[in-house]
């Protein structure tokens, strides 16, 4: 978890997002999930080489992630909040609040061959890299 920094006054608050002073990558890509109904689960994936931060901008949801050795859930419920998920890690997004919005930045556009969709084929490949 990294905590953002916010900025506001009276008017209201304000992060700013920049690659050159504190994203740890350069922005490549960035989207937003939101209108999840109740009961669906997001993401089911990992990524060969891609990193993200993942900030839920409105609302809440719970994050799965799974590097192969450890399981943990993560509540994202705070805009000041990033969740870093690097490569090699399965995540799922579930238990969206109505009217969340989960903003994803990534580190590279968008690349079907760098997804792993399969749950057993990454369990096989992280154990290979033990």
């Amino acid at each position: 978890m990294i905590e953002l920094e916010v900025r506001g006054d009276e008017r209201g608050s304000l992060i700013a997002l920049e690659a050159a002073t504190g994203v740890p990558f350069a922005i490549e890509r960035v989207y937003y999930i939101f209108g999840t109904r109740e009961g669906v689960v997001r993401g089911l994936h990992a990524h060969h080489a891609l990193t993200q931060w993942a900030v839920c901008v409105a609302g809440a949801c719970t994050v799965l992630l799974d590097d192969g050795r450890e399981r943990t859930d993560v509540r994202l419920d705070r805009p000041d909040l990033a969740l870093q998920i690097g490569p090699m890690v399965w995540h799922e997004m579930r238990d969206f609040e109505p009217g969340t919005v989960l903003m994803v930045l990534a580190d590279g556009p968008y690349d079907e061959a760098d997804y792993i969709r399969d749950q057993a084929e990454f369990e096989r490949l992280v154990s290979e890299t033990r």
